[in-house]
């Protein structure tokens, strides 16, 4: 990458009261434009020339030398009439400054790099069912279209994924809604039912739909906390005081394998349980009075500046994940997500 025109990048710091001008005296920095004329001196061995080539006037050259020498407290040339040549110091300094400027352009290039092989690592929030029933796919797709970035999964639950994206531990969350961080940037992505799950031939199998009422006689497993366990506890308000709770779980898999062995009834997504439900080793019911729908949002910052590898995970998800029934993400929620720009 050419280097092109070097904008100057002065740091200033107030270093003294200078009380017989009422005013702070201020230091002044050495900055790249200066190493990048100070080489050209160097290279051409002329202030002359190197005021052509810099598009400045000679005496501004001069000026930028000085301002090095005070800094650097130390001559950088030997001037002999018309001629010049480096100091001891010169030449050391000279050494460093083609190091400065070298890593300069390293950068721009390794930046500029990203935009068209977006490298490095994205850091995803969610729960245990997230990570096994939503992000496989999703991971899938986005090791195809990116893979020098790395992607980590940071297992966290309920309000801890959105705690998570707003300390920058992770740059993404998937979460269940509503979410009321105002803060943070919410697109619903996701939905499905949440129901009553029991083992294939329990005597509820039958059942078209469960009220409280009928639950009463089981004993329950049941989510340890959340957004479902708190739903589920006003779902079963009009029955907590005959309710039997065997279990408290943070786990979707231990849930699931401790109703199949008959230890009690509990509820879950339908998308998280539909292999055991094909296989025969559990049944879903839906609760009384309307359908438990589960919303499940992606989630990040707004005053987050988005790298192009963290929009084609944006992208990823939207093209990739949506509801039970298959229909997809909202044009709705599509048009709160920033696109990728090729």
């Amino acid at each position: 990458m050419a280097s092109g025109i070097l904008v100057p990048l002065t740091v200033t710091i107030l270093t003294k009261y200078d009380t017989r001008r009422n005013a702070f005296r201020i230091r002044q920095f050495m900055d790249l434009d200066q190493l990048h004329t100070f080489l050209e001196i160097v290279r051409l061995k002329s202030f002359s020339k190197a005021a052509q080539t810099c598009y400045r006037t000679q005496p501004a050259i001069s000026a930028q030398v000085r301002q090095l020498e005070q800094e650097l407290r130390a001559e950088l040339f030997e001037r002999f009439g018309s001629r010049i040549s480096l100091t001891t110091a010169g030449k050391i300094f000279a050494d460093y400054a083609e190091q400065m400027l070298d890593l300069r352009r390293r950068v721009q290039d390794a930046i500029a790099e990203l935009e068209t092989n977006p490298r490095g690592e994205l850091v995803i929030a969610a729960n245990e069912a997230t990570c096994i029933y939503v992000l496989p796919k999703v991971f899938s797709e986005y090791r195809q279209q990116f893979p020098a970035v790395q992607l980590q999964v940071l297992r966290s639950y309920g309000s801890r994924v959105v705690e998570a994206v707003m300390e920058n531990s992770a740059d993404f969350g998937l979460t269940q809604l509503p979410v009321e961080e105002k803060r943070m940037q919410v697109v619903s992505i996701y939905t499905d039912e949440i129901r009553l799950i029991v083992p294939a031939r329990h005597p509820l199998a039958g059942k078209d739909m469960v009220t409280p009422r009928d639950l009463v006689e089981y004993f329950l497993v049941l989510p340890k906390y959340g957004k479902t366990r708190t739903r589920l506890n006003e779902w079963l308000e009009p029955v907590e005081d005959e309710i039997r709770i065997s279990m408290e779980l943070d786990s979707t898999e231990m849930m699931k394998h401790f109703v199949i062995a008959g230890l009690g009834v509990s509820f879950l997504a339908v998308s998280n349980c539909r292999e055991e439900v094909a296989a025969g080793k559990l049944s879903t019911i839906p609760l009384t009075s309307e359908p438990m729908v589960r919303r499940l949002g992606l989630v990040y910052r707004k005053d987050k500046a988005l790298s192009k590898a963290a929009l084609g995970f944006i992208q990823v998800v939207l093209d990739n994940v949506g509801d039970e029934g298959g229909r997809g993400v909202k044009a709705a929620d599509r048009a709160r997500a920033p696109r990728v720009v090729v």
